[in-house]
């Protein structure tokens, strides 16, 4: 596959109108590799990690855009994260007392009722977050509603993924600019959204992003820029990982050290292991080297 882990920008230079396209391949087999997830979890958290790649394009600072479900079904948690430096994790949280149903066909039949949020994370300055409910059959609804609701945009999603591959194409409307009247350019988006609904899941997954695009737009002006490169990264650490049980206070670190004589802590998202013995949390809490 060409468009391997590559994310293309694009805009139609006679209507107010740009897009994106995103195929993961290396970077999201990663990502199953680090958990044993069900066919059609994998297929749903890889629909995630394309999308959070599309937001991940409108970051313009240094920092992290998180997409995450919550709800009270089989799957408690379907998170995927990007940062400004295009590095991609996800995860999937089961529920304790859930049965994931392998015929599974929509979104509530995995999350039950719950809420989807988008968060943007700077290194520098403040957080946001925007939620909207999981009120539609799929993620490129939930994030349909979100951007009319928060953003004030039309935008619409197509997101595909199967055991290897995920990717996901964007249309979204600007305001108004190039276009003399509101009236054409709503003709120029009923149209450019008639012709990318004709794109298939084979036809996301499979074929390169100049070849799909033109099949879908070839007859409109269409502008692709350079593409972005997207890989695997976890920003686990074990200075992060001290950090958190130095969170939990010294009282109930030392009583958790007594009672399993050493204390781990592993990463869900790239199954990383860090292991803090009782000299290590002695360090941790100002009494020696940490190792």
């Amino acid at each position: 596959m060409i468009s391997n882990d590559l994310l293309h920008r694009f805009i139609f230079d006679d209507c107010d109108i740009r897009g994106e396209i995103v195929t993961l391949g290396t970077s999201y087999r990663e990502i199953l590799s680090h958990n044993d997830y069900p066919e059609v979890v994998q297929s749903l958290l890889g629909e995630f990690v394309a999308a959070v790649a599309l937001l991940s394009s409108t970051l313009k600072f240094d920092g992290v855009v998180t997409l995450q479900a919550r709800g009270e079904g089989a799957l408690s948690l379907v998170m995927a994260e990007c940062s400004h430096h295009n590095e991609i994790r996800a995860i999937v949280r089961p529920a304790p007392e859930g049965e994931i149903d392998a015929d599974a066909a929509s979104l509530p039949d995995l999350l039950g009722h719950g809420v989807l949020a988008i968060t943007l994370d700077p290194a520098k300055g403040e957080r946001y977050q925007g939620v909207v409910p999981l009120d539609a059959d799929n993620l490129a609804g939930c994030l349909e509603h979100y951007f009319r609701q928060s953003e004030q945009l039309e935008t619409r999603f197509w997101l595909a993924a199967d055991d290897s591959t995920a990717s996901g194409l964007l249309v979204q409307a600007l305001p108004q600019q190039l276009s003399a009247s509101a009236e054409a350019n709503a003709d120029q988006w009923r149209t450019t959204i008639a012709l990318a609904d004709t794109v298939s899941a084979e036809e996301l997954l499979r074929i390169d992003h100049h070849q799909l695009l033109y099949r879908l737009f070839h007859e409109q002006s269409l502008r692709l820029f350079n593409p972005s490169e997207l890989r695997f990264a976890c920003s686990c650490s074990r200075e992060r990982s001290a950090e958190a049980l130095k969170s939990l206070g010294q009282e109930d670190v030392e009583q958790l050290l007594v009672e399993k004589g050493e204390i781990t802590i592993d990463c869900q998202f790239c199954n990383q292991l860090y292991r803090y013995n009782a000299a290590d949390i002695r360090a941790l809490f100002g009494q020696g080297t940490l190792h």
